[in-house]
């Protein structure tokens, strides 16, 4: 079997003159539509226009034009079925081969904040999606193409054979699938978001492929790297990458904790982090002060990590940077004088990423898990969202409050059950991931060291009981701010109050599991 017959039908016009020129030129009969036969009969094309094959005009606007019989037909019918072969000739309708179609832009059209919500309906394509699926379903005898990354592969098969292998049109007919099943999903969330509908019966998502990825978390896993289609430019996701080798896996994950956590902040200020928690934060009048403290933070974890800055990034700081091993460095911008000293160094990786999105919106956030999904909101609650309240006989000092705020701020990402110690506006110890909120006290505690003394501790959730205060009081902690909520929170506030201890309740938990 040979390809005699082609529609052609595209949005995307991008190579589809030389490509229906050489279809011509292998002796293929082309049928198009609209706009693209416009397009091609200017470049030379001899072009049936399909009123000619269906004998009926494109009416309502373009809206209808391929849903015909002699169309469909045409499609579906199986060249080795001797009743569907009788069937085309006693209605005289010529098979079609190749079908060479993509979609109205209904993506490109809601990307732009201006679209009104009619031009948005008017840009989802009916006919596209039905003559696609049709010619997907018959790939036994059909080949259908909807990405011009496949033009040349096609023409060489039909140079060579006259038609395309049998595996070739199946590969094509799944990535048409694909295709239409992105499409819908599109239009659906589409819809289902100006509906306000949050959490429907079927909950349906689309990631288009950034990269293929060496491996995944460890070196055995096979991985590749997705992107939204119309994702935050505030993301890894969409970052520029201006230098050095291309991400991980892991790189990916610590590279968006990082960025999560940068964001909390207004004032300038620089985030450590290593394997997803952050391991220093500073803030300071100036980037560079703030990576000092950062880094001051703990030395020894930042080495081989990932650092995230939400002021560009100055030679001065550049050269603070240079000195020890960081596999990335995020910031919304870098000078010139910046990239000349950090570009010295081969491998580090440069992200620049935009800290604030242009349209915030609220996103969900989807864990896979074994046969299912667990899908809720971002937590993109601060400290502005919390209840505060002071539990204790005192109140925190000017000091402390700022403390507590730097400490309140970077718990919500540490791994739960999480204690966080801040002093001097810096991080000064870190507990993650314990089983018990004691042992994350404890680990913070023996981190900070003598930088305990008088620091703020933050906790992700309530104190079960008044052993995290007695912890705290032995480190020399003066000022506690935690969810409070415990059915024992008296406890641990009269513990506070024998310790002279300032705790602020915030009624509000940051688990992060």
């Amino acid at each position: 079997m040979s390809i005699k017959r082609a529609l052609i039908s595209v949005s995307n016009k991008e190579g589809i003159l030389p490509f229906a020129k050489q279809l011509e030129a292998a002796g293929v009969e082309i049928i198009s539509t609209g706009g693209t036969s416009r397009v091609l009969k200017e470049g030379g094309v001899d072009v049936i226009g399909i009123s000619d094959v269906t004998g009926f005009p494109e009416i309502l606007d373009g809206r209808v034009k391929t849903l015909h019989p002699y169309i469909h037909s045409g499609l579906l019918a199986m060249r080795d079925n001797e009743e569907h072969q009788k069937q085309l000739e006693e209605h005289q309708i010529t098979p079609i081969d190749l079908v060479v179609v993509n979609l109205y832009p209904f993506k490109e059209t809601i990307e732009k904040p201006d679209t009104s919500f009619e031009k948005a309906i008017e840009n989802i394509d009916i006919g596209g999606p039905g003559m696609l699926r049709a010619a997907a379903k018959n790939h036994k005898h059909v080949t259908v193409v909807t990405d011009p990354a496949d033009y040349d592969s096609i023409l060489d098969n039909i140079k060579e054979n006259g038609d395309t292998a049998e595996e070739t049109k199946a590969g094509l007919a799944a990535k048409v699938f694909r295709h239409t099943a992105s499409y819908d999903t599109l239009v659906a969330n589409y819809l289902t978001e100006h509906t306000g509908e949050q959490y429907p019966e079927t909950f349906t998502v689309t990631y288009e492929k950034k990269q293929d990825l060496r491996y995944g978390e460890n070196p055995h896993q096979q991985a590749a790297f997705y992107r939204e289609p119309i994702g935050p430019m505030s993301s890894v996701a969409n970052a520029i990458q201006l230098h050095g080798k291309e991400l991980s896996y892991n790189n990916i994950n610590d590279a968006e904790a990082a960025l999560d956590i940068i964001k909390e902040f207004s004032q300038p200020a620089a985030v450590a982090v290593k394997h997803m928690n952050p391991c220093g934060v500073g803030i300071g009048e100036s980037i560079t002060e703030a990576y000092e403290k950062a880094y001051d933070s703990d030395p020894v974890s930042i080495f081989g990590g990932i650092t995230a800055f939400n002021r560009e990034v100055d030679e001065e700081t550049a050269q603070h940077l240079k000195e020890i091993f960081l596999e990335i460095i995020i910031a919304p911008s870098f000078s010139q004088e910046a990239l000349d000293v950090l570009t010295q160094k081969k491998n580090i990786r440069l992200l620049k990423i935009a800290m604030e999105e242009e349209t915030p919106r609220e996103r969900s956030q989807i864990t896979s898990i074994h046969g299912g999904a667990l899908i809720q909101d971002e937590d993109r609650k601060g400290f502005l969202d919390a209840d505060i309240k002071v539990v204790t006989d005192r109140d925190p000092t000017e000091n402390e409050w700022q403390d507590l705020k730097l400490a309140w701020k970077v718990v919500k990402h540490v791994k739960s059950n999480a204690i966080l110690l801040a002093k001097d506006q810096q991080t000064v110890g870190v507990g993650a991931g314990q089983m018990n909120r004691v042992g994350s006290a404890e680990i913070a505690a023996a981190q900070a060291g003598e930088k305990a003394e008088g620091s703020a501790m933050g906790s992700d959730a309530f104190f079960p009981m008044k052993d995290t205060v007695e912890t705290a009081g032995e480190a020399g902690v003066s000022a506690i701010i935690q969810p409070g909520g415990s059915i024992r929170d008296e406890e641990s506030i009269e513990k506070a109050n024998e310790l002279g201890i300032a705790m602020v309740f915030t009624g509000m938990r940051h688990f992060k599991h």
